[in-house]
């Protein structure tokens, strides 16, 4: 039997809400159908936002919403997507798909869309083809609140008020479709625009999100610090030249020219790919002590904005949209990377799921009027409760490595222990295994639990939700454990996610 070992008593960190965040990004039918159908639309909308989409995003707590990209925010100019939509300007999708892009959701609204979730914003600026000039009127357009002619023109387009904008990101994987910079460029590039996100509303100062590292480029990370902290740094009134630096990195098993089938593999590639999903682990530690050279402090954020599954898209499917399906393995990916995110929380500020609808490793699929949720979307419901949590310290003693090649590896269990400020524990568990199933005892410093609910997500390992059988995966009630002696007893099910809700009374 494994056993869980919780030391209640020792907190190890603050789990910020922004590490449960999402990508949207004008991309195939993420935001085109799958977020926005438009205000004259026969499915049920409020000013253009599919209400069931956006119910189910409230309902899973979605705190951050990053936007307009990824690889399209160093194409998009910001100026296309507002005023009238019918004198908006058309333009072609180049990077996903070739399709038209209306740019009828832009900027007033994304802030809409993020009004009806409730969520935090994080804009993504262009530097790869755009201009200083455009940015800096890009921040003024959505945060100032005098007279200028930013804000005189936003007003025009029916926005008295000023938004509140909470993430700024310099630009988008600038070493390759963002410009195919090098760092020592683009780290003197991001010191000149960064200058120009101006802090117009200083009781709520915008977080600079500077371009980092694509996977293993510890080139690059070193690069841009080193050239992001040479003298001279701006005066104490500016704020901090970077507030947080992004990682990107996906899991495709099997190699990034043929990545492998979403629903159609084996046990073989299961562990592979979740020893993939693992290896997330290494880069935060890696990227982390280069970090740590120049902010040892720990006050600039890792900010892994894109992560994720990558698999190859459906049959008969754009190959410009990727367009995936979401089985128990997406949901175990999710699990093990969201665990590794709460464990280093010390660095980790800010993680975004790839992507919210439609696209990558989705926690909802559209397809006309009828939506789904995936198992992904059940992790992160599952999840939720570690937000604004205190890490804790805990172990799984008696834990094995499982697989079936050496070099793909695998612990059998995976786990992360927060506690909330109403002194609810939560524990989320994950068995890695394809066919064993875990004895498992929780065991506490001292608490006595008595109060105990949970849930559990299970299935067979390529099982998924589709259309015609919207729930075959989906969150239950977990009811088959037994509380003696101060501990918890049960047994995880081959290839689960549970999760525990602790208090004692």
């Amino acid at each position: 039997m494994a056993k869980l070992m919780i030391n209640e008593k020792r907190k190890k960190g603050h789990i910020n809400p922004e590490i449960y965040g999402h990508f949207a990004e004008h991309l195939g039918r993420c935001i085109y159908e799958g977020l926005y159908v438009g205000e004259h639309s026969d499915i049920p909308n409020v000013n253009g936002m599919r209400k069931d989409v956006v119910d189910a995003l409230k309902e899973m707590k979605i705190p951050v919403l990053r936007w307009p990209g990824g690889c399209f925010a160093d194409e998009y100019h910001w100026k296309d997507g507002i005023g009238p939509k019918e004198t908006r300007k058309r333009m072609i999708n180049t990077h996903w798909g070739g399709v038209i892009e209306d740019n009828s959701f832009g900027t007033h609204e994304f802030f809409e869309l993020c009004r009806q979730l409730g969520c935090k914003t994080y804009v993504n600026g262009n530097v790869g083809s755009g201009t200083v000039q455009e940015m800096s009127e890009w921040v003024e357009y959505i945060t100032f609140n005098g007279v200028s002619p930013m804000a005189d023109e936003r007003r025009q387009n029916g926005h008295d008020a000023p938004w509140q904008l909470d993430y700024f990101g310099v630009g988008n994987e600038n070493w390759g479709c963002g410009g195919n910079m090098t760092p020592e460029y683009y780290g003197n590039l991001y010191r000149r625009y960064q200058t120009y996100v101006r802090q117009y509303d200083p009781s709520h100062p915008i977080r600079k999100i500077c371009c980092g590292a694509n996977v293993a480029d510890y080139f690059w990370t070193k690069g841009v610090l080193k050239t992001c902290f040479q003298a001279p740094q701006p005066g104490p009134e500016n704020g901090p030249l970077l507030d947080g630096l992004s990682l990107h990195y996906y899991v495709h098993p099997e190699g990034w020219q043929q990545k492998g089938s979403a629903t159609d593999f084996d046990d073989s590639v299961w562990y592979k790919t979740l020893a993939k999903a693992k290896y997330i682990e290494e880069l935060i530690l890696r990227h982390s002590a280069i970090m740590d050279e120049y902010d040892p402090e720990k006050k600039i954020g890792m900010i892994v904005d894109e992560w994720g599954c990558w698999f190859n898209v459906e049959p008969g499917t754009n190959p410009g949209f990727l367009y995936q399906q979401n089985t128990m393995r997406d949901a175990l990916v999710a699990g093990i990377s969201l665990n590794i995110f709460n464990k280093h929380c010390d660095r980790v500020k800010m993680a975004c799921i790839a992507q919210m609808v439609n696209v990558l490793q989705s926690v909802i699929l559209t397809e006309g009027p009828k939506m789904l949720l995936t198992p992904t979307y059940h992790v992160f419901h599952m999840y939720r409760h570690h937000q604004d949590a205190e890490l804790l310290d805990s172990y799984i003693d008696g834990n094995k490595i499982i697989g079936t090649q050496e070099e793909y590896q695998v612990p059998f269990l995976d786990e992360s222990v927060s506690v909330s400020r109403d002194g609810t524990i939560n524990v989320t568990l994950n068995n890695l295994s394809v066919t064993e199933d875990a004895p498992v005892e929780i065991s506490f410093a001292r608490l006595n639990p008595t109060d105990v609910t949970a849930a559990i997500l299970t299935g067979d390992m390529q099982a998924h939700n589709t259309f015609d059988s919207p729930e075959n995966v989906k969150e239950v009630p977990f009811t088959a454990y037994e509380v003696r002696d101060g501990s918890i007893f049960f047994t995880a099910p081959a290839c689960s996610v549970i999760s525990f809700c602790i208090k004692e009374a």
